[in-house]
């Protein structure tokens, strides 16, 4: 777990977003209408709590950007990256729900490939490895019967292994424990927000990560720190 000096001060996290449409020649519209690649997070937003353009990653999917849009996500046992590059000031978020594929598949569901797709993409946009550093986020034991198989430790062990064995340094992190959180990530500056949620949302939140477990979709009330 994370230590005193990853924990600033809180802040008031915003209530659920309000939408607005998308104007034409807007920065909204464009990432509307810009064609995406496989796995890449299409749901884009208005925030009106943050009055920016926000963009939600469902489970299974990434996403790179080189402005302070809101990247945003909600996680039970899955996880999410935060990889930032300091000096190109870029940044990316992915969101996945196991280690690995053991059938050899190729899906950003599972960890192994989630990572490989985010690093790729970012130095595809000119990031470099060895200015990358990590956020990472998730991994909490709330889905009543799986307890027994520990899903949130082993997708926490594997990404701090798997960022290990790159030399990508964790600056910060939020994991294990037995919350739900909602993670919002700003990829030009690398801050990252967290919040813990209340107990009510974990029957949602559940439900939906069994649901991408097979095949996917989205959930969202405690304390926020800022990272």
């Amino acid at each position: 777990m994370q230590t005193p000096s990853m924990r600033p001060a809180a802040v008031p996290f915003p209530p659920p977003s309000a939408l607005r449409p998308a104007t034409p020649g807007s920065r909204l519209e464009r990432l509307k209408t810009a064609p995406r690649k496989t796995g890449e997070a299409s749901f884009f937003f208005y925030d009106a709590h943050f009055r920016n353009d926000a963009c939600k990653v469902l489970p299974g999917e990434f996403f790179v950007y080189d402005e302070d849009i809101l990247v945003m996500t909600t996680l039970g046992s899955c996880i999410a990256a935060c990889l930032w590059d300091r000096d190109r000031r870029i940044g990316g978020m992915n969101h996945f729900l196991l280690p690995n594929d053991r059938s050899g598949g190729a899906s950003g569901r599972y960890g192994s490939f989630a990572m490989d797709l985010l690093i790729g993409e970012l130095v595809k946009r000119g990031a470099r490895r060895e200015s990358m550093e990590a956020k990472v986020f998730g991994g909490g034991a709330v889905i009543s019967g799986m307890n027994t198989i520990n899903v949130g430790q082993q997708n926490t062990e594997f990404v701090l292994d798997y960022l290990k064995t790159e030399r990508i340094p964790v600056v910060s992190k939020d994991v294990l424990d037995i919350y739900p959180r909602k993670v919002c990530f700003l990829p030009a500056s690398g801050k990252a927000m967290v919040k813990r949620l209340a107990s009510a949302n974990v029957e949602a939140l559940a439900a939906q990560e069994r649901a991408a477990a097979t095949r996917t979709s989205p959930a969202s009330g405690g304390s926020v720190d800022l990272f």
